[in-house]
């Protein structure tokens, strides 16, 4: 057991801080850092515009910049800037970081509009702050991150934890602990009070230590900071039993998941009432989020019409001069929670080749397609139409693209391919989508395309945002000149 213990007290690599640093500090010298710099950056550009202020200036631009200051860290805080997610990665701290300055500055010129006494003020003073602190707080956030990350990696963070149960529930435990990188957490080891051969001396090259009474003993040594306990939930009195000897030591005690668990780790936990319970699938883009949306449909909606007019007018009267039929052709297609509705489209295709049932999707050379059509589906002018079904609430501009109950991918119908394909149904379908403008477009002839779409799908329906959306129709742009896939 000695051996043991010294082989704790120094495993190989480094030896283990005595209970590292505590994240917390480092994470209220950023806050202090970040504030100091807002207020440098204020002290700068007064200095800079000082001549042009005029004498008893000072208290007011001081009074400004301490509030403006304070604001900041108020609002960092709020879009979570200080995060412990948030010092680890460069990017994130960045969005962070920027988005709360921005908010900040726009609350501050919001304010003196309202009090009528942005007059007072000197525009060129607050410009050289605001553009100033911006520049500073990038470059002292990117400073700070990667000194951050330089004390992970040499692990000072690191809480040293034993894990109790050395049984596969305890082996899981300890692989995804040390695939995930982003835990500040050192492996101490195992313990578990079965003696009868069950329990491997060394479990993934970490030590079984010994029983419960062996783990007491180590924490009373100052050798371990936080225990997990990982049996099975079913074991309740046993957990009971442990938990109740620990209790009586100083460390944090948690206890891990249970086995099915860990296949939804990645998953939130929240708690119902006092009953922490497991997020497995939330019902995405709801509730103001689906407002929101709904308002970017109508608007933009709105605003493509107002432009587009000409070219659906100038559509119609082609597919009318160039062959027999109606200009308009609408065929059934699945939407939001599986629902049915009809797609408006121009006619692209003869009007006696033209499906409603048992739908076979267009290929290159398509005999049905007309000379009109074969344009208008090159360049995506024949679903212009859906956006009278974005205002009507069926679609949306962007979301997954809506396919015809019947349509196949090889033989196979989708869901017969992808089990999970009704899942992009969660969400209204989208005239344009993230697969298309990522080259999924058009013929969905093999179960390999189909299963890609769907990836590119699910991924824009757990990921949705605004920008997200802005971002997909501006790309949408650039998609429509590559037409290889388009007939």
């Amino acid at each position: 057991m000695n051996e043991l213990r010294s082989e704790a007290k120094a495993p190989a690599g480094r030896a283990p801080p005595a209970g590292g640093v505590p994240i917390d500090i480092v994470i209220l010298t950023v806050r202090i850092v970040e504030i100091l710099t807002v207020l440098f950056a204020g002290a700068v550009a007064f200095y800079l515009w000082s001549d042009l202020l005029g004498p008893g200036a000072a208290a007011d631009y001081g009074r400004t910049i301490l509030g403006g200051a304070l604001l900041f860290g108020l609002i960092a805080e709020i879009l979570g800037a200080y995060e412990v997610d948030a010092h680890f990665s460069l990017r994130r701290a960045w969005q962070r970081v920027i988005s709360s300055w921005g908010m900040t500055g726009l609350f501050l010129i919001t304010m003196a509009f309202m009090l009528k006494i942005s007059a007072d003020f000197s525009r060129g003073w607050a410009l050289t702050w605001f553009v100033t602190s911006g520049v500073m707080l990038v470059g002292s956030r990117a400073a700070m991150t990667l000194w951050i990350r330089r004390l992970k990696h040499r692990g000072y963070f690191d809480v040293r934890t034993a894990i109790y149960g050395a049984s596969t529930q305890g082996q899981r435990l300890a692989q995804y602990i040390r695939g995930n990188s982003k835990l500040t957490i050192a492996l101490t080891g195992f313990f578990d009070d079965r003696r009868d051969g069950r329990v491997p001396v060394l479990v993934d090259d970490l030590p079984v230590f010994g029983t419960s009474d062996d783990l007491v003993a180590m924490i009373r040594e100052g050798l371990i900071d936080q225990v997990i306990v990982a049996l099975p939930w079913s074991a309740e009195t046993r957990i009971q039993q442990v938990v109740a000897k620990l209790a009586l030591t100083p460390v944090r005690i948690r206890l891990a998941p249970d086995m099915a668990n860990f296949a939804f780790a990645h998953r939130p936990l929240v708690l119902l009432g006092d009953l922490p319970v497991l997020t497995l699938f939330e019902r995405p883009i709801s509730g103001t989020d689906a407002i929101v949306k709904r308002a970017e449909d109508l608007l933009l909606t709105l605003l493509i019409l107002a432009v587009a007019w000409p070219v659906m007018l100038a559509a119609a009267i082609a597919i009318r001069l160039d062959s027999e039929g109606p200009i308009f052709f609408r065929q059934p297609r699945e939407g939001f929670n599986n629902k049915l509705f009809r797609v408006w489209k121009f006619r692209t295709m003869t009007h006696d080749r033209c499906e409603t049932d048992c739908i076979t999707q267009a290929t290159k050379g398509d005999k049905r397609v007309t000379r009109v059509g074969a344009v208008l589906r090159r360049t995506s002018i024949d679903e212009l139409p859906q956006l009278f079904n974005v205002l009507a609430g069926d679609m949306s501009l962007v979301g997954p693209r809506p396919h015809a109950p019947s349509t196949r991918a090889g033989n196979k119908l989708f869901q017969e391919v992808v089990s999970t394909y009704a899942a992009r149904h969660k969400v209204k379908p989208g005239i344009t989508g993230w697969a298309q403008v990522c080259g999924f477009r058009g013929e969905t002839d093999t179960e390999d395309k189909l299963i890609r779409r769907l990836d590119h799908d699910l991924f824009y329906i757990e990921n949705w945002s605004v920008s997200f959306d802005l971002y997909i129709l501006v790309r949408t742009i650039f998609a429509l000149f590559e037409t290889e896939n388009a007939y």
